[in-house]
C-alpha cells in the first residue's frame, strides 16, 4: 500500500489550498482515510477522516467549517480542501489509511498506513 500526499505550499492567511492523497496497492473500499498534521515541536494531531464506502466524515473542532475531506473513487484519491487558512494551520500534513470499517478513527495508532507529509505554510 502506498499513499502519496501532495498539494502543500505557501499561502497567505485567508487563502486556500487543496491537498491530495493518491492511494495505490489495493482497493480502499473498506478503509477509513484520515488527514493528520504536525507542527514544529508539537505532536501529530487529527484533522479529518472519511469512511471510503460510507462517505461519512468527521473533523477536528479547529478545522470544522473551513476544511472539507472528500474522495474520488475513480482516481483512488482523497482530498483535503482547506479554506480560510490561518497561520496556526501551518504544519506538515499526512494522509493515512486504516483497515476496517464503520468507525471513523481519530488516533494515530489506529492507522495502518501512512504517506509522506506535505508542508503547508500559512503566512500572516
Amino acid at each position: 500500500v502506498q499513499l502519496q500526499a501532495s498539494g502543500g505550499g505557501l499561502v497567505q492567511a485567508g487563502g486556500s489550498l487543496r491537498l491530495s492523497c493518491a492511494a495505490s496497492g489495493r482497493t480502499f473500499i473498506n478503509y477509513v482515510m484520515g488527514w493528520f498534521r504536525q507542527a514544529p515541536g508539537k505532536e501529530r494531531e487529527f484533522v479529518a477522516v472519511l469512511g471510503w464506502s460510507s462517505g461519512s466524515t468527521y473533523y477536528a473542532d479547529s478545522v470544522k467549517g473551513r476544511f472539507t475531506i472528500s474522495r474520488d473513487n475513480a482516481k483512488n484519491t482523497v482530498y483535503l480542501q482547506m479554506n480560510s487558512l490561518k497561520p496556526e494551520d501551518t504544519a506538515v500534513y499526512f494522509c493515512a489509511a486504516a483497515r476496517g470499517g464503520t468507525h471513523l478513527y481519530t488516533l494515530t495508532y489506529e492507522y495502518d498506513y501512512w504517506g509522506h507529509g506535505t508542508l503547508v505554510t500559512v503566512s500572516s
